[in-house]
């Protein structure tokens, strides 16, 4: 019978295997960005319990997140592989599903089936236009001047201005049965906008190095601009939307005007590589 259950005996060679610690560093910008994941989320539990109002601030709040998970990991020097595929991932759920759902269940479920078309369309263009994004960081011929834009409307700006209607309802505007085509047409364009190739802003390289003399301006800029979000929420976010897309013709403009610029630059003359020995 001893051999049939001989005494267990440790190796002494078998010892436990450890990990490298993990710098919070890297940890520090994805816990921002499972923050963010946690309200897009939630967003679409409320949308389903018709609590509009909350769920439109959830996916706010999380746009608002999204914009500062990228340069907390710059700034923290986290940035890696990993948190740039759950960023994606989240920005999918967050300003892809959660908007669709939500308007979805505020009117486009009137629609029937042609609501519920549309409001595929815009979940998947955001998928689409993440997928796009991601392949481009890849393109090691991309001008460095083009990172200064997007190419179409980025995922976080297509959620907000994609919810314009919602606002305009809080603030008191009734959308009956007239209306309820202009938001199925409206929603159709900003995924439009989201797939397509034109140009905008993407605010990245703004804010490297501030002039001394405005430092202060922008203090106050900042502080007018949080009270009013905080006091006139949907007014502020319904001036925020119309802004933006009335300046998309600015940022396309802009973008051409560079374009130009690099057509006409002279190009540099090859060195002459020295010839190889004749045999």
């Amino acid at each position: 019978m001893d051999d049939l259950f001989p005494p267990f005996a440790p190796d002494v060679n078998d010892r436990p295997r450890r990990f490298r610690p993990v710098p919070f560093r890297l940890i520090a910008p994805n816990m921002i960005t499972l923050l963010a994941l946690c309200l897009g989320l939630t967003a679409i539990r409320l949308a389903f319990e018709g609590r509009f109002e909350p769920a439109v601030i959830a996916v706010i709040v999380a746009a608002g997140l999204d914009g500062i998970d990228g340069r907390v990991a710059r700034l923290l020097k986290g940035t890696s592989r990993f948190g740039a595929e759950l960023d994606s991932l989240a920005d999918f759920v967050n300003f892809g599903c959660a908007p669709a759902l939500i308007l979805y269940s505020f009117t486009l479920h009137n629609l029937k089936s042609v609501g519920w078309i549309v409001a595929l369309v815009f979940a998947i263009a955001m998928c689409l236009r993440l997928a796009r994004f991601n392949a481009m960081l890849d393109d090691p011929n991309r001008p460095e001047w083009k990172k200064d834009f997007f190419v179409g409307m980025p995922a976080p700006a297509g959620a907000i201005t994609g919810m314009l209607p919602l606002y305009l309802h809080f603030l008191g505007l009734d959308f009956s049965a007239w209306g309820r085509p202009v938001i199925l047409v409206y929603v159709l364009v900003i995924a439009l906008l989201v797939v397509s190739t034109v140009p905008t802003f993407s605010g990245k390289t703004w804010g490297k190095r501030v002039p001394r003399d405005l430092v202060v301006p922008i203090f106050l800029v900042v502080v007018v601009g949080f009270g009013l979000v905080i006091s006139f929420p949907f007014e502020a976010m319904a001036a925020v939307s119309v802004a933006y897309l009335a300046g998309l013709p600015f940022g396309a403009a802009q973008y051409r005007k560079r374009l130009k610029q690099e057509a006409s630059a002279p190009v540099a003359p090859a060195q002459n590589s020295p010839s190889a020995p004749k045999v």
